[in-house]
């Protein structure tokens, strides 16, 4: 028997809104970004098979600086380049199987409604402050720059040639106006310090209800414990304002001034929601408004937590609408164990890819590799290859290819009405409940680790069985009929649990079990049921065409890619200069780190010693820090640093003394809120509670030098 969609109903449906992150509308798609996408799309895939009302929309971040500029290069409106970039991104996203019910743009109708009703909203609580600032100005483009418009010397260590809010040679960062020797990265010209009135958010206003909904459960605890950072710090202002000209909304009742494109791209959610809704015929307000049941969930990259985490739920809070039901953020993609790098051809856009390579590989491949966590993802090339062809060709597609020509040369493609190994299929149809479980929590890796275990098992059984011997014998029909059943009913239910990640692979399998695939369905078997002629479901991953691809790739990143590096708070620190004095911060929005690779005499130059910690304390009002002192030569009376670590978490003061610990011994002193912390600590885990430093039952020799 099988089950129709329609005899299945949610038990306990829900109405579930989720968004990814907007991508900027100058530049490409690559692996970086498709990892956010994927994951979203699996998770709202399987939202949907449980049969709950779920809605997944995105748009294009199409404002700001870069874009102006951009567009004056190209010779274009900013609204041609934005509509063309549009219709690329479109393109590629559904080329990987991104299933949006809408993808629209920040330059639209809705978001400009909806960017000023939620300002005049604020404004009119109070929460909108007005005041005075300096900042470089561009006397022949006419414009103020943002950082990343800014060379110079580096106010410190004097190397030249740096950016304008930090130092790629030491790592200082700072204000623009304290760059010495500026110029202008747009003309080339000498920047003078020009006052401009700025519009800012008050966000310390909302500093209670931040703190409280960071621990609520919404954020991960990776994530909360960050942003403890933040508060203690003490949170400032956020300049919510740009000076014309610049390429976005202006400010009601005030000419010349600009919403700065992280106050109206969040908003974006919004406005692609409510283009859907006008279209569509459904409630926005069930889905927005201060009461509302529905589910919203955020899918973020790492390097864009604070604006959702922080300013987003607080601009929410003050404009009277909900806060999300959580935001849930994801680390970097990196390539064959580094950066993604043009020179080496693994900075690879999503066309590059789709040119070469099966859309679906990298979906299973994403999907073995997710956790819950904010960990970084390797995409290693060759295990990419092999994981691949294991898992997908060699375990859940050879079962079918196995079964089933039996099955329609013998059989008339009809399967048994007899069960051979009733305990196996009960065994691969309980697994249902904790692979949901798994999908919910986004840990997918465990999800498909569960799976490729049980098609291990068919695979084992069938071998036992050996069907194409028992064929042989005329007296042996049925039982070959039966144990090649039972496995095509197995890989039906193995193709149910993958249809989130792989839903191409799983309508050719819904064709050729001549069945619909439905989430119920894995409680199920196919008995006395007809299936069609199968065909090949799955090529294997070829490396010549993986090589091909990044050959491809080699020094193809565009022109455009650098502003996006450009829009990025990669750094804790100059993540609060958007705060502190964020006129001085160029657009930033999601972008994957390009290569920067470091030489071994970069390398050698870090001091690395082992450390006795003989004092541990907590530091008031720190929800995150220990102060260590730590002895260099396991003496008490000899050398001593004083070191602030983000241990508290995983260690009591009272447990860390007499251990030894790694730490670098050569950074500069840094002065801190609470003292002045005299080197780092080195530490690894996942976070929270899971953070391990070196144990002195290690055998290591306090003092020795480790590099």
């Amino acid at each position: 028997m099988s089950l129709s969609k329609s005899s299945v109903q949610a038990a306990d449906k829900r109405k579930i809104l989720v968004t990814c992150a907007l991508p900027y509308a100058n530049g490409s798609i690559h692996l970086g970004h498709l990892l956010e996408h994927i994951q979203t799309d699996i998770w709202v895939r399987f939202q949907r098979m449980r049969g709950h009302e779920t809605y997944f929309v995105c748009a294009d971040d199409a404002h700001g600086t870069p874009i102006m500029l951009k567009s004056q290069e190209l010779g274009v409106t900013p609204e041609e380049m934005i509509a063309a970039v549009r219709e690329e991104h479109m393109a590629d996203f559904a080329g990987f199987h991104i299933s949006y019910d809408n993808y629209h743009s920040t330059h639209s109708d809705e978001n400009k409604a909806f960017a000023e009703e939620i300002y005049n909203r604020l404004h009119a609580n109070g929460h909108i402050k007005t005041r005075t600032i300096s900042q470089l100005y561009d006397p022949e483009k006419g414009m103020f720059l943002p950082d990343r418009f800014v060379k110079g010397t580096c106010p410190k260590c004097k190397s030249e040639d740096q950016n304008g809010d930090s130092c790629d040679n030491c790592g200082e960062t700072y204000s623009p106006t304290e760059v010495l020797n500026p110029r202008s990265v747009v003309s080339g010209a000498t920047p003078v310090l020009r006052d401009s009135e700025h519009y800012f958010f008050d966000l310390p206003a909302f500093g209670d209800m931040l703190q409280e909904w960071t621990r609520s459960g919404s954020l991960q605890e990776e994530m909360a414990n960050k942003l403890a950072e933040w508060f203690e710090q003490g949170l400032k202002q956020w300049d919510i304002s740009r000076d014309a000209p610049y390429f976005g909304f202006e400010i009601p009742n005030a000419p010349g001034k600009y919403f700065y494109v992280w106050l109206d791209a969040p908003i974006g959610y919004m406005g692609s929601f409510k283009n859907l809704c006008d279209e569509k015929g459904i409630d926005f307000d069930a889905f927005w408004q201060l009461d509302s049941e529905a589910e919203l969930y955020h899918f973020i990259g790492k390097d864009i937590i604070y604006f959702h985490s922080l300013f987003w739920p607080a601009m929410l809070e003050g404009a009277g609408y909900r806060k999300p039901t959580s935001v849930y953020a994801h680390g970097f993609v990196t390539v064959n164990g580094a950066k993604m790098s043009k020179s080496k051809g693994t900075f690879i856009k999503g066309r590059t890819y789709l040119e070469h390579l099966n859309p679906e590989y990298l979906r299973y491949y994403y999907a073995a590799k997710l956790t819950s966590r904010i960990d970084d993802l390797d995409l290693n090339l060759e295990d990419f290859a092999q994981r691949v062809n294991s898992d997908l060709v060699g375990k859940v597609v050879n079962i079918a290819s196995r079964c089933a020509s039996f099955i329609t040369k013998r059989f008339d493609g009809m399967l048994s009405t007899n069960i051979d190994n009733q305990a196996l299929a009960d065994e691969v149809m309980a697994a249902g409940d904790s692979i949901a479980a798994h999908y919910e929590a986004r840990d997918f890796s465990r999800g498909m680790r569960e799976i490729m275990a049980l098609a291990d098992k068919v695979n084992e059984y069938i071998a036992i069985k050996e069907p194409w011997q028992l064929v042989k014998d005329e007296t042996k029909q049925q039982e070959v009929q039966d144990i090649c059943s039972l496995g095509i009913n197995m890989f039906r239910t193995l193709m149910i649990y993958l249809k989130p990640v792989l839903p191409v692979l799983a309508d050719s399998t819904a064709q050729f079990l001549n069945d619909e695939l439905i989430w119920e369905g894995h409680k199920t078997l196919l008995t006395d049921h007809k299936i069609n002629k199968f065909k090949a479901l799955l090529q294997r991953v070829d490396m010549d065409k993986v090589n091909a691809m990044t050959d491809a790739s080699k020094d193809n990143m565009s022109p455009t890619q650098a502003a996006d590096a450009e829009k990025k708070p990669a750094k804790k620190a100059k993540a609060q200069k958007v705060v502190d004095n964020s006129a001085a911060l160029a657009d930033p929005l999601a972008a994957d780190p390009i290569s920067d690779e470091i030489q071994f005499e970069d390398f050698a130059k870090i001091d690395l010693r082992i450390a006795k910690i003989i004092n541990a304390e907590h530091v008031e009002k720190a929800d995150k820090l220990l102060r260590l002192t730590l002895a260099l030569d396991d003496k008490e009376n000899g050398e001593t640093r004083q070191v602030f670590a983000g241990i508290k978490s995983a260690y009591q003061p009272e447990d860390l003394i007499g251990k030894h610990t790694v730490m670098v011994a050569n950074l500069a002193p840094r002065k801190m809120r609470f003292g002045m912390s005299e080197g780092m600590v080195l530490a690894a885990g996942p976070g929270g509670k899971d953070l391990w430093i070196l144990n002195p039952d290690d055998g290591a020799q306090a003092g020795m030098r480790v590099k």
